[in-house]
């Protein structure tokens, strides 16, 4: 039996995530394609849902829990008169209805829907309450009260394509469910709606121009798969950045603060910052206050 090798890619690869498997289901095809276990995604895309899903390989897997909200970008379809069990029409129905609003009236209630908005996490979620991921619980025939979430629509754009089905374009926040957001608009509209497709065209910087299929890399050879991740540093590219001397550099990699009145900057505390030595990202630093005075803790190292 062959020992698996060491992490041989390291960096950000954009998945064009086809439709009818988990997100889960794409991590354990590429653990087989790189022959390497640290891999993991953000971002977790529903089995029906196709399009963007940033992948992390090696030492990257490491920024998982430092990365920003992002936004995203979304086109969905809705169809009206009719709601189920999971929002989506992979679920059981529970009603139907024939009395489909105007055209006026369904542009005039999605648009109602952009801005700063509260919305109920779907008992078919990954979210945890107390300990327990609510699709399990969901599946036990259970349903237990959820806390609504703050969420930003930034623009929804609605599309009649047929008679029941409408093409939704959503810019929002980490976070939203456009099922939900389908629910609730059939709701409002008091027909009833669920979600029939769902693409996510963007997520934060990136979008389906960089995105690759599992199909496509199954089909590289290793060397080819092997160019396709992008930098590590590309997940932080709206942070500022700081190129330090090989002494600061140094002291970084050991984990000291780095003071500020001797690197001769100016950050604000609380600033997150990238850490650079010789043209090369090595760590992020937060920017807090000691006895000795402001300074740059390195709070996660990319390079040993």
């Amino acid at each position: 039996m062959s020992k698996r090798k060491p992490a041989s890619a390291t960096g950000v690869l954009i998945i064009n995530k086809h439709a009818g498997v988990t997100s889960h289901n794409i991590v354990s095809a590429l653990r087989k394609l790189y022959d390497m276990s640290q891999v993991g995604h953000t971002g977790t895309l529903d089995p029906m849902a196709t399009g963007v899903l940033p992948v992390l390989l090696g030492r990257a897997v490491k920024a998982s829990d430092l990365l920003v909200a992002e936004d995203k970008e979304y086109v969905a379809e809705m169809t009206l008169g009719v709601t189920t069990d999971t929002q989506d029409t992979t679920g059981e129905v529970l009603s139907e209805s024939g009395a489909i609003p105007s055209d006026d009236e369904v542009t005039r209630v999605c648009r109602s829907f952009v801005g700063d908005i509260l919305q109920t996490p779907p008992m078919y979620s990954a979210i945890k309450v107390g300990g327990k991921k609510l699709y399990d619980i969901a599946r036990a025939g259970e349903t237990i009260e959820r806390e609504p979430r703050k969420i930003t629509i930034r623009s929804l754009d609605a599309e009649k394509i047929s008679d029941r089905v409408w093409r939704l374009r959503v810019e929002c926040s980490k976070g939203t469910y456009i099922r939900t957001l389908c629910a609730d608009i059939g709701d409002a509209l008091g027909c009833g709606a669920a979600m029939s497709a769902l693409c996510r065209t963007k997520s934060g910087p990136f979008d389906l121009s960089c995105a690759h299929t599992i199909e496509e890399i199954s089909e590289m050879t290793f060397a080819q798969r092997l160019s396709l991740p992008m930098p590590t540093e590309s997940l932080f590219e709206d942070l500022p950045a700081l190129d330090i001397s090989d002494f600061f550099a140094k002291l970084a990699k050991s984990g000291a603060e780095l003071y500020q009145k001797k690197l001769g900057t100016f950050f604000e505390e609380g600033t997150t910052v990238r850490l650079r030595h010789r043209g090369v990202f090595i760590a992020l630093g937060k920017v807090r206050d000691f006895d000795g005075g402001s300074a740059i803790k390195p709070v996660k190292l990319f390079v040993l």
